[in-house]
């Protein structure tokens, strides 16, 4: 035998005739070639074909008649809350306290940093970003240094908006 005929025959890429004169398959069977670890020289292995099994016989559940029917539940989608929101004009950072108690207790604050130094403007709306994004709702600047935090299920009124438009809280 050549060493190109056993190349292929260990590649498995040649039939063996040694192999199928050696291993006659019956005629019920066939032959399928299985990919095997390359250390080892690719045979066919018999497989036996058979039918399959008849689909076993499916019973159909009927509901009893004295079963009530099943009740869908219908249930409206609470209407945002409006509030009078809290208005705080920190001097220190320890007012974030009083900032962050009320918007919790699902209260909107106008958190006013017109008259307070830029490094503790900075922390504050730091400090009010997170919680807005950590307790999950809104916070939008309103006016110059004047932010608007609202919680995710309360609605600032168009009448609370003009109240704080004509104390100079609020831009439009």
């Amino acid at each position: 035998m050549s060493v190109w005929k056993k190349t292929k025959l260990y590649l498995g890429l040649a039939a063996d005739e040694e192999y199928d004169e050696t291993y006659d398959l019956p005629e019920a069977q066939e032959s399928v070639d299985v990919i095997q670890h390359p250390a080892e020289p690719a045979r066919p292995r018999p497989v036996e074909v058979t039918k399959p099994a008849p689909a076993p016989e499916r019973h159909v559940l009927q509901p009893r008649p004295s079963a009530p029917a099943p009740r869908s539940v219908v249930r409206p989608i609470p209407a945002a809350a409006t509030a009078k929101p809290h208005v705080v004009a920190p001097a220190s950072f320890n007012d974030a306290q009083e900032v962050g108690e009320k918007y919790k207790s699902k209260q909107p604050v106008i958190m006013n940093l017109q008259n307070v130094q830029r490094d503790l403007s900075r922390r504050l709306i730091d400090f009010a970003s997170g919680l807005c994004y950590g307790v999950g709702g809104r916070m939008e600047k309103v006016a110059d240094y004047v932010y608007l935090l609202t919680p995710s299920d309360v609605e600032v009124s168009a009448e609370e908006r003009q109240r704080l438009r004509d104390r100079g809280l609020h831009d439009e």
